[in-house]
Order: structure tokens, then C-alpha cells, then sequence
């Protein structure tokens, strides 16, 4: 005969195929080829048809390098977002992007090409310039398809797109038409390492060391008209910059008509070299009074006297005389002359300025720059009299500040001088300074009439304002800093003196330098590009559109040319509401039917992710104005959701540009919502950068760890904050990675040989601790659902770990082991148990398939079969809260709270005697609880399974005065199947000391009592 089996092989122990390791480097790309094998985006595109709509428009990434860790981020909050939608029940659409035109694609090829882009066709740098993007497309997008992001990345929009390149010029020309467009000569950013004309939005500010001087300008109109005290005196007023390069445009000086100023009276000694006055006496400074004590101090003025007190408006048209050059410079009053530094005297220069050109408009000044795209200054001929040039003439602006302040010194009109750091404005393409610069550029007017919807009259600047207070920003403070920059900003300079672009297509007047207006003629340019794409700009094609002889209708010239400018790439982006939204068959019914309601939460239906208590009121984000009722409650979500989610740097970029061109053209703001990410800083909160070392690198970790820790990454964090990343976070979040799967393993091996449609118990006939835990699960699944609503990621994560190791690992899975291990497979207690652990895994792998798309579509395999059963987690949707638990959860749960307290009672009292050595494990251990009232109908109500959830062979129940735990060790006999002490304990067959509930279970397990081998 054999050998009668081991008493422990009959255990049902956990059983699944499921692997305890994940190996995701090598699996996750398995799945992706698997999701590919099924078309899974296509079949959610199907799937959610007919479904309310939800949009969340993507904010395009610049194609020109590998992603960072700022895209996983970026990606994979809109990846939660747009699978979470999709599982609660909406039509969630993603359509990535790619922004492919600017300077930074443009001088990469124009590194590649040299000298020989000088003899190239247009055309073809454009093509080099389109093959250069598309490489760097592919490999973006290979990189987010393996982090597990969902979209249509087989046909994504890219901004090069012929379409979409005529899409943004049919938007400008919309502007143009509509009277929002002029050209003119203004101060812009300019950067004089890219040559280019730069908008707010491409502005960095970093750190910066300027030469900051005290410079004397002579006063040449009469003295005494200031003050009787200053006939006869040589008189100055002294000016205060960092950026002496600016001098030599240097054609005014203004005062604050409302500042106190004082003529500061010095001996022979103080200040510069000078020509004596007469009687001996020094020369007269004159600067603001709040100001007199620190230019005295900057300036030397030994023993300075104030000798008259005067308003700033009486210098008013005063003229002094240019330190170095031969000419006058006019006195002028503006109000953003301030006391804070300085000497409440301001050079003005209007061509390098924006308050001084438009100080010098209204003085008449001239604004012509003599600075040209490269940065080198040049002479203004009518001021130079000598032979030679002055020394700054044709020094780049950088190399003539010290040549500059030579001249002012040599010429006795430099007081003081010294090295200032401080923030200056940087390019954010090639971080070298820029300056101001007065060029021709294209300009749109913040200042254009517009009418309201109901017809009232306002601005194009104050319309978008109004829009701003219709949408829902998160975090709130994104409201005030968009309305903030939209309120004080400049007209928007939308040209860009580069080829890597769309052009500005149109005809200028070779005569008066006017464009051609006509909406027939643009139609056909934008046929044009439709057809040939914006290289046809370049051609013949585009001259013949235009009617021979035709004249223009400012000056009836005849002759034109085309204008070479393209447009700021900002304006690209910012039209991709336009050029996608309303424009891709996927996206523009829903788009066109959201652009059709009002903002305003009030006018639509209920988001079943919204509740009264949604996490973000009054905290995280701000809500459009009057949506809240009397209560505070939110009200409903529009029918119609459309969400942009960026980095906060886009308040000013594309967020803002989306804003003013979809409330030009459309009058309304694209987007209904609008949400912010930090930015990824490391252990020590520093920025990433390559030269710190300090970078994480999402494609690294992905090959070495698994995409799917990058996810778990992106969940654990409030992205509304800054967040940190280093290898060492990496790693924790494996680590929480592998808790979690465990947790899943643990839960799929009870399942073995549980079939859903035959051994499910109804709910009504659970074991009380199991209906606690369904119950506990329902009030998860509650949270969880809310908190994907409220964008709350970090707070799934941190849920669902609490869970898995508190609620699970900790506790039912660890008390459950007697019932799962022991009793037989069919008993009641344990098909109870095992549906209850069914629930809890198809909840869970649903509610974190969002976050770990990878791992719960492979749990999602390893299920009991159900009839009808999506192919992928992805096509499920998210668990209904009642089909958890249909029952309400409140009265269980506080039932269960109070359990609970008396648990932690008699887990105290039984470590106590553990550490004092009365016992050695729990079921060593019996317990005699004595309680009254309330808590002892609980406890007799429970007795049965107190046991259990304690962990002891047995608990006895008491009445008494209050609440009293008694430990003694457990009587009885220590059963070899199941540890427990038990009364009776006899031999089965040849086994021995099997208690009593074993042997039944052997039985209902047909395990006949073993015999002991016989010899032949």
C-alpha cells in the first residue's frame, strides 16, 4: 500500500497561477502587445458610445528629445483621468498632441545643415525641420505607450500637420478680419542669441549680475524756474540704471508729478570732477526726497545740503544734456516712477522700454531703435560729431556696458557704480538674457471692442476676465494668477522672425506697408495649405492667389510682397481648440455641444463622481462664481466637461493662449476646468537638471523597475503641489508595488475551486465578519469613486494601501486562515468567506486599474471565470457602490467600530501575557470578556465569532459592571490540524489528536481516516 498522506497536505491552502513575481520589465511589454492584439482603444471608443461625453483635451509636449520625468507626470494624471472617466460611465476620448514648430526644432536643424541651408529652397528646410519633429514624435510616443497611457497614438494631431497648420492660419485670419490684428513699432522681448521676438509666455526669470550706475544729467533749461535757490548753480539730476548699454537711446528723464524732490547743494569736493560754479560753490543734484539719503550715500556727496523742495510736476519739460552724446534730453512726468530704489529719476529710452515708448508717444519722442537683431549697438549719426565712431558702436549690448560706463567716467559723469544681482528675464528656449527692442511686429489688442452674448459693450481683455470666473480652476489660486496676467498684460506680439512656423500669410503693400484685407483671398490660402501645407507660403503658388494688379485699398499701390514673419508658437498651441476640438470627427459633436451650453455648473446634469462633500470646495479648487447653493453644497457638473491639465507655468502659456483666442473667436472660454501640476523636484526640493545629476529618468526606470512603479509614483503624490522623485522614492513605491501584489496573490489563491454563479452566498446568509468586510469594501469603493472625481490620486493610493495591509493583510486575511485552511471547500462559512474575497478583488482590480494598468488587467485574467466577462479590465466599468453591499453599510460599520475598540482592548491584554510569558501564540490563549449594557448585548450578539477575530481557541462572555479582559492559557487539547485547543481531540486513523470540527471536515473533504501500512 502507499504511505498514508501527511495530516497537513490536507490544508486548503491558497492555490493560483498567478506569479508572486512580477517581472515587469519583461511582461508589461507582453501586455502592450496584447492590448494592441485586441485593438483595446478602438474597442473602448466603441464601448463608450452613447455615453455622456467627457474631454480631456491635451496640452501638446514639444517633440525634440525623449520624455522626462515632467511628462510621465503630465501623462499619467491625464491617463487616470481619462480610464477613471471611462470606468465611471463616460465617453472619455483622448487624443494626444505634439507642438512641433519653434526656434529650438528650427536651430537643431540649422546645426545639422550648416552653410547649406543658406542655398536650400524653403521648402526643404521645412521638410528637414518636419522629418527632425517626427522623429522625436515616434520615439515620445513609444516611450508613453510604455508606460501604459491610452490614446490614439496611431494618428495623434501634431501642429505640423497640413490640417492643423491651416487650422491655425484660418484662427489667425479670424483675428485679422475681425479688426483684432495690427502691426506697429513697440518694445518686445528680444532675444538677441535667437534672433527673434519673444511673447510673455517664453520669459524665464533667473538670476542675473548687472553693473548698476549713478549717472549726471546737466540741467540746460533755466534753473531758477525750478526754485529761485538754483539761479546761478550748475545743476544735475542724477539717473539710476542697470542696463547701461541703454544710454546711448537714452531720450528723456522721468520725474513722479506727485513726488517730493530736493536740490542737493555739495562743496567743491562732492561728487564727480566738475567746473566750479560761481562763488566757489559745488554742483546741485536733484532727486526724489525719500530717495536723497541713499544717492547721497551711492553717489559720495560729501556733505550735501538740501537747499529746495519742489514737486515733481515742475520738472516738466526741463532739458538736460546727454552725458556723452550731443543732445537733449526732454524732462518728462510718468506715474510708474517709484521711491522704492533708485533716485525717482528714470532714464527713458523708448525704444527699449514699454513705459518709456509709451511715455515717448505721448512726449513725441523718438522710438527708433538702434540696436539690431543681433544685439550690436549703432551710433545715431546726428548725435556724434567726431571723426571716429564712439567706442560702443557695433559691440553687442553685453560687451558695451563697460565700454559705456569708460566713456561716462572719462567724461566726469559717472557718481557711482557697483555689480547688482537680481531676477532678469531669460529666454526660455536658450536661457541666454534678452533685452527690449522697438521692432515692427503683429500685434493682437487686448483693447478691441467686443460685445457680451446679451450685446453689451466691452473689451476683449475684460471678456476674458469675465470668462476666466465661469470655469473651475484647480488649485484655486489658478483662478487669481490667469486673471491677474490677462489683466495687466501688454498686447500680444504674435509674430516671430524665424521659417519654422506658420507664416503670416499676407500680402503687405509694397506702398504704404498695409495688408491686404480679404476674406475671399484668405479662404484660398487656406486651401492652400490644406492642399501643399505652409511651405507653399515659399512658392509661386501663393502669388498667383493674388489678382494681378490688384490695388490696395489704402493707397491703391499695386505692388506687394509677402509678409516673411510666422506666427508665435504660442498662438499654435492655443488654437488647438479650434483646429482639434472642433475639428476631429471624434471630438467635435461633443465639443460643439459643450461650446453650445453655459459654463455655469448650474445649467447642467449631475456628474455621479460629484457630491455635496466633494473634497476640493473652499480648499483645493475654486468653482465658478454663484455655483455653490445657500448650503455651501456644489451644485451639479456641466453635461458638458472639457478639462486642460498642464504644469502651473501655463497660466501664462497655453492655458492663457487658449483662453484669448477661443474667447475672440468664440466668444467663451474652451475649456470648463482647468487643473495645475507641480513641478518633479528632488530629495532636497532642487530642480532636476543635467548638471546636478539629480534627474530621474522615467524610461530608466520603467526597463529597470516597471512602468508600473512610475504610475504608482504619479499616484502617491498630491500633484498640486511640487513633488519629489529620486531613485530612492522609486524604490518605495516598489516596494508598496510588491506589497499590493502579494496582497492580490493572497486573494486569488483562496479563490481556488470558488465558482461565482455556483457557490456564491447570498448576502443576507454572509457570516457577520464577512458582511463587515463587504461593508467596509462598499464604504472604500464610496471614497475611492469620489476622490477619482476630485482628481484625489494620492488619496486612492494611500486608501487602497491602508487597505490591503490594515484592513487585509493585517486582519481578515489573517484571521480568515482557520476557516480557509481547515474547513471543508463546500462548508458554508467558507463559501461565505470566499464570496466575500471575490467582491473584494473584482472591487479592487477595477478601482485601481486607472493607477496599475498593467497588474489589474493581469489579476483581471486570473479571476473565476464569470459569464460575459470583459477581455480587459479596461472595458469594465468601476463597481457601483450597492452592488459591493447592497445593504446600508452605516449601522454595520458602527456596529463593527465598537467591536473593534473591545478588540484592541483584548489585543492588548494578550500581548501583556505574551511578553510576561503566561502564553506563547494566540490560540495558546482562551479569554474571558466581561462586559455590560449595550457592549455585552454586542458581544453575545457576536459570541460566535469572536473567537475568529480574535485569534483564540475560545472567548467566553460575561456579565459584569464594565469592560474586563481576562487572559488565561487555553484549555483542552491542540488539535495537529488546526492548532486550536479543542475539548476532544481523538486519532483519525492513523493521525492523531484531530479535534472534532476537523475529522466533519475531513469527512465532508471524502478523506476516508487513513490506515497504517500493512506488510505484504
Amino acid at each position: 500500500m502507499p504511505a498514508a498522506p501527511e495530516l497537513k497536505a490536507t490544508l486548503n491552502l491558497p492555490q493560483t497561477a498567478f506569479p508572486m513575481k512580477a517581472n515587469l520589465p519583461q511582461n508589461e511589454p507582453l501586455r502592450l502587445a496584447r492590448w494592441a492584439s485586441l485593438r483595446l482603444y478602438d474597442e473602448l471608443r466603441k464601448a463608450g458610445h452613447g455615453r455622456p461625453s467627457y474631454i480631456l483635451h491635451d496640452g501638446p509636449p514639444y517633440a525634440n528629445g525623449p520624455i522626462h520625468l515632467g511628462h510621465a507626470l503630465n501623462k499619467g494624471l491625464k491617463d487616470f483621468v481619462v480610464k477613471s472617466k471611462t470606468m465611471a460611465g463616460y465617453d472619455a476620448p483622448y487624443v494626444p498632441g505634439y507642438d512641433c514648430h519653434g526656434l529650438p526644432i528650427e536651430i537643431k536643424v540649422d546645426e545639422q545643415l550648416g552653410r547649406k541651408k543658406l542655398e536650400m529652397p524653403a521648402a526643404d528646410v521645412l521638410d528637414a525641420c518636419r522629418a527632425y519633429a517626427q522623429k522625436y514624435i515616434d520615439l515620445q510616443t513609444s516611450q508613453f505607450e510604455r508606460i501604459g497611457i491610452f490614446g490614439r497614438w496611431a494618428t495623434p494631431y501634431k501642429t505640423m500637420s497640413r490640417d492643423y497648420e491651416a487650422r491655425t492660419l484660418e484662427a489667425f485670419y479670424g483675428f485679422l478680419e475681425k479688426g483684432f490684428v495690427y502691426r506697429g513699432l513697440k518694445p518686445v522681448y528680444w532675444c538677441i542669441h535667437d534672433r527673434t521676438a519673444l511673447a510673455d509666455a517664453e520669459i524665464e526669470y533667473e538670476n542675473h549680475t548687472s553693473p548698476s550706475v549713478y549717472v549726471r544729467y546737466k540741467l540746460t533749461s533755466p534753473a531758477e524756474a525750478l526754485d529761485p535757490a538754483l539761479a546761478g548753480r550748475e545743476v544735475y539730476t542724477i539717473i539710476w540704471t542697470t542696463t547701461p548699454w541703454t544710454l546711448p537711446a537714452s531720450l528723456a528723464v522721468a520725474f513722479h508729478p506727485d513726488f517730493e524732490y530736493v536740490a542737493l547743494a555739495t562743496s567743491e569736493e562732492a561728487g564727480a570732477p566738475s567746473k566750479l560754479s560761481l562763488g566757489g560753490e559745488g554742483p546741485v543734484y536733484i532727486v526724489a526726497a525719500e530717495l536723497a539719503s541713499s544717492v547721497i550715500s551711492a553717489g559720495k556727496l560729501q556733505n550735501a545740503q538740501e537747499i529746495a523742495r519742489f514737486k515733481g510736476s515742475k520738472l516738466e519739460h526741463t532739458t538736460f544734456q546727454h552725458p556723452f552724446l550731443d543732445r537733449s534730453i526732454l524732462g518728462v512726468l510718468a506715474l510708474y516712477v517709484t521711491a522704492d530704489t533708485g533716485t525717482g529719476a528714470v532714464h527713458t529710452a523708448p525704444s527699449h522700454g514699454a513705459d518709456d515708448f509709451y511715455t515717448g508717444m505721448r512726449y513725441g519722442l523718438d522710438p527708433t531703435c538702434r540696436v539690431d537683431s543681433k544685439g550690436r549697438i549703432h551710433v545715431d549719426p546726428e548725435t556724434w560729431n567726431l571723426a571716429a565712431p564712439p567706442p560702443y558702436d557695433g559691440l553687442t549690448v553685453w560687451k558695451a556696458n563697460p565700454v559705456i560706463i569708460a566713456m561716462l567716467t572719462e567724461r566726469g559723469a559717472l557718481l557711482g557704480t557697483s555689480d547688482l544681482q537680481h531676477s532678469y528675464p531669460h529666454c526660455w528656449r536658450c536661457h541666454n538674457p534678452v533685452i527690449f527692442r522697438a521692432t515692427e511686429q503683429w500685434f493682437i489688442s487686448l483693447e478691441t471692442p467686443m460685445k457680451r452674448a446679451d450685446g453689451s459693450e466691452t473689451t476683449f481683455r475684460q471678456l476674458s476676465i469675465e470668462e476666466i470666473d465661469k470655469v473651475t480652476w484647480d488649485p484655486a489660486w489658478g483662478k487669481q494668477r490667469i486673471t491677474n496676467m490677462i489683466a495687466t498684460r501688454p498686447d500680444w506680439c504674435i509674430s516671430r522672425q524665424r521659417i519654422w512656423g506658420v507664416p503670416i500669410a499676407v500680402f503687405m503693400c509694397q506702398g504704404c506697408n498695409q495688408p491686404i484685407i480679404d476674406a475671399g483671398l484668405n479662404r484660398k490660402v487656406i486651401q492652400l495649405f490644406e492642399d501643399d501645407g505652409a511651405e507653399a507660403w515659399h512658392s509661386d503658388k501663393a502669388d498667383k492667389l493674388r489678382p494681378a494688379n490688384m490695388p490696395c485699398a489704402q493707397c491703391g499701390h499695386t505692388e506687394f510682397r509677402k509678409e516673411t514673419d510666422i506666427l508665435d508658437v504660442w498662438f499654435d498651441s492655443g488654437t488647438s481648440w479650434f483646429a482639434v476640438c472642433e475639428s476631429d470627427p471624434e471630438l467635435k459633436t461633443p465639443y460643439r455641444a459643450f461650446q453650445a451650453t453655459n459654463l455655469d455648473p448650474r445649467m447642467g446634469a449631475t456628474d455621479p463622481l460629484s457630491s455635496a462633500t466633494d473634497s476640493r470646495r473652499g480648499t483645493t479648487s475654486v468653482v465658478p462664481s454663484g455655483s455653490e447653493d445657500k448650503t455651501g453644497a456644489l451644485a451639479p457638473a456641466s453635461a458638458h466637461t472639457v478639462l486642460y491639465l498642464e504644469g502651473g507655468d501655463q497660466h501664462r502659456g497655453w492655458f492663457h493662449s487658449s483662453l484669448l483666442t477661443s474667447v475672440a473667436l468664440r466668444g467663451r472660454a474652451p475649456y470648463s476646468h482647468v487643473a495645475t501640476a507641480g513641478w518633479t523636484l528632488d530629495e532636497q526640493g532642487r530642480a532636476m537638471s543635467k548638471s546636478l545629476g539629480n534627474g530621474v529618468d522615467p524610461v530608466d526606470i520603467a526597463q529597470r523597475m516597471g512602468g508600473e512603479i512610475v504610475r504608482l509614483w504619479v499616484a502617491s503624490i498630491d500633484f498640486r503641489e511640487d513633488m519629489a522623485a529620486s531613485e530612492n522614492l522609486m524604490a518605495r513605491c516598489a516596494e508598496i508595488y510588491r506589497k499590493l501584489r502579494n496582497t492580490f496573490r493572497f486573494l486569488l489563491g483562496n479563490l481556488n475551486g470558488f465558482n461565482p454563479a455556483t457557490d456564491a452566498v447570498a448576502e443576507s446568509d454572509l457570516q457577520p465578519l464577512d458582511r463587515y468586510m463587504l461593508a467596509r469594501t462598499r464604504e472604500l469603493t464610496e471614497k475611492i469613486l469620489a476622490w477619482y472625481g476630485a482628481f484625489e490620486f494620492h488619496r486612492v493610493y494611500h486608501a487602497v494601501n491602508e487597505f490591503a495591509i490594515v484592513d487585509l493583510s493585517s486582519f481578515y486575511l489573517d484571521v480568515l486562515k482557520d476557516r480557509m485552511y481547515t474547513f471543508a471547500p463546500t462548508n458554508p462559512a467558507r463559501r461565505s468567506a470566499q464570496t466575500v474575497l471575490w467582491k473584494i478583488t473584482e472591487t479592487l482590480v477595477r478601482l485601481l486599474a486607472p493607477i496599475l494598468s498593467f497588474t489589474s488587467d493581469e489579476v483581471w485574467e486570473y479571476l473565476p471565470p464569470v459569464e460575459g466577462r470583459e477581455p480587459s479590465v479596461h472595458l469594465a466599468l468601476f463597481p457601483k457602490p450597492e452592488e459591493v453591499f447592497a445593504s446600508d453599510p452605516a449601522p454595520v460599520l458602527d456596529e463593527w467600530k465598537r467591536l473593534f475598540e473591545v478588540r484592541d482592548e483584548a489585543l492588548r491584554i494578550l500581548e501583556e501575557a505574551r511578553q510576561a510569558k503566561h502564553i506563547g501564540k494566540g490560540l495558546e490563549a482562551e479569554l474571558e470578556i466581561t462586559a455590560a449594557g449595550d457592549q455585552l448585548a454586542l458581544l453575545q450578539k457576536h459570541a460566535a465569532g469572536l473567537k475568529e477575530i480574535l485569534n483564540v481557541s475560545l472567548v467566553t462572555v460575561v456579565a459584569g459592571d464594565a469592560l474586563r479582559v481576562t487572559v488565561s492559557p487555553a484549555t483542552g487539547h491542540k488539535c495537529a490540524r488546526c492548532w486550536n485547543f479543542m475539548p476532544e481531540v481523538s486519532n483519525y486513523g492513523i493521525w492523531q489528536n484531530v479535534c472534532t470540527r476537523c475529522q466533519n471536515a475531513l469527512r465532508e473533504m471524502n478523506v476516508a481516516p487513513p490506515q497504517p501500512e500493512t506488510v505484504a
